[in-house]
């Protein structure tokens, strides 16, 4: 049995958690079968039953709106996917960038099309910021691949009931697996480099982010809650890639405004690698996500596993990993319909985003009982060997319902 990968992102192209996921799903998988990776890039690896490669771009003949590029470069790459050959059992897609792949290699190619849905476009409606008309051109793909899936793997139960509201998915195709974490490479570390590089103090409490500046993270509304955190411990955020450049302005107008109001801001403006990211995570008093939508939260897992406390919003798939009370604290919020990436009241939810992580801050033991308790849920919930082993079962179901 062997299963093909379409995927935007895979190492080093990472930016989000969908590539996180694919990365470490593809290492575990492989070491039972044949996997093969399709991705954007120029990637190119054989190792084992491992193989990748990158397709790259050649967009230097695009003269439509700079939005759309990313859509059209995405269909594309999807069609070279398809036109060099396929002989994998299955074809796995994640994110909508390859859906379009994966619709042509069912029907071409006459094999299942399998689907994790990492997040759903419907509900990420900032995302027209980005893609101006290329965003319903990526809800009508989306809808169209689900439907059509012979699976899909929902990350988390709350994403599972969101693909049920909204799409028409038979149940006996609808699974959840959840999204995972290396236990061996997210743990606790003693190292402090990274800190003392980005001119974080080791020896004072820091409040962390670290995520995409896009609106579904949450990052201006955390940046906003500042003004109502207490003063006596610094605050990192390390956030980098803008989806565009207009939140890119907004995020940095905001960071300025709140140094002038406090000491102790610190925002490195880049997407960091994975050991500055470890060390941020094991140091840190509290790490904070504030996000608006969130279909599994894979941060949240990360800063678990290096035994830090958590303070995050109570959306998507988030209350399936932060416990409330016992490995961090949920802060609800009331979201507006018509524009859903805004809190009803912005000034409640910094509040209250802000009380939060006081509350913890001021309290290094309940910190330290909440870290403990959230390694130990990452350790027994969330380990890939066990996620790899279902997805592959699954797979196995279709070939022999095939």
């Amino acid at each position: 049995m062997k299963a093909l990968f379409l995927t935007n992102e895979y190492p080093p192209n990472v930016y989000g958690g969908a590539g996180v996921h694919v990365d470490y799903l593809s290492r575990e998988l492989a070491k039972a079968m044949p996997i093969e990776v399709r991705c954007f890039g120029n990637q190119k690896l054989e190792k084992g039953n491992l193989s990748v490669t990158g397709f790259e771009l050649d967009a230097s003949q695009f003269n439509c709106p700079q939005p759309l590029r990313s859509v059209f470069g995405a269909i594309r790459r999807c069609t070279d996917f398809n036109t060099a050959n396929i002989d994998a059992d299955l074809v796995h897609c994640h994110t909508w960038y390859s859906h379009f792949g994966g619709i042509l290699a069912k029907i071409n190619y006459g094999i299942p099309l399998v689907i994790t849905v990492h997040s759903l476009e419907p509900l990420r409606p900032w995302k027209r910021e980005q893609l101006g008309g290329g965003y319903d051109f990526t809800v009508w793909l989306e809808k169209t691949a689900l439907e059509m899936a012979d699976a899909v793997i929902a990350v988390s139960a709350q994403t599972k009931a969101d693909v049920e509201r909204l799409f028409k998915v038979r149940a006996d195709r609808l699974h959840v697996i959840y999204n995972g974490i290396d236990l061996e490479e997210y743990r606790k570390l003693d190292s402090a480099a990274a800190l003392v590089r980005y001119g974080v103090t080791p020896e004072r409490p820091f409040l962390l982010f670290v995520g995409r500046i896009t609106r579904q993270k949450g990052i201006v509304h955390l940046v906003r809650a500042i003004e109502f955190m207490d003063t006596d411990f610094q605050i990192v955020l390390c956030a980098g890639a803008p989806d565009t450049p207009e939140i890119g302005v907004e995020m940095k107008e905001a960071v300025e405004k709140m140094k002038t109001k406090r000491a102790g801001i610190i925002w490195i403006d880049a997407m960091v690698d994975k050991q500055t990211v470890r060390e941020l995570y094991s140091h840190a008093a509290v790490f904070c996500c504030p996000s608006i939508y969130e279909p599994f939260g894979i941060i949240n897992l990360e800063a678990m596993a290096c035994e830090t406390a958590v303070v995050a919003t109570a959306v998507g798939g988030i209350k399936e990993v932060v416990v409330d009370g016992k490995t961090g604290f949920l802060v609800p919020i009331d979201q507006m319909e018509e524009s859903p990436f805004e809190p009803r009241d912005p000034e409640k939810f910094a509040r209250d985003l802000a009380g939060r992580i006081n509350q913890l801050i001021a309290n290094p033991e309940l910190c330290a009982k909440f870290g403990r308790a959230g390694r130990k849920r990452a350790e027994e919930k969330f380990g890939w060997p066990a996620i790899a082993a279902q997805t592959k079962l699954l797979y196995e179901q279709l070939l022999v319902s095939d």
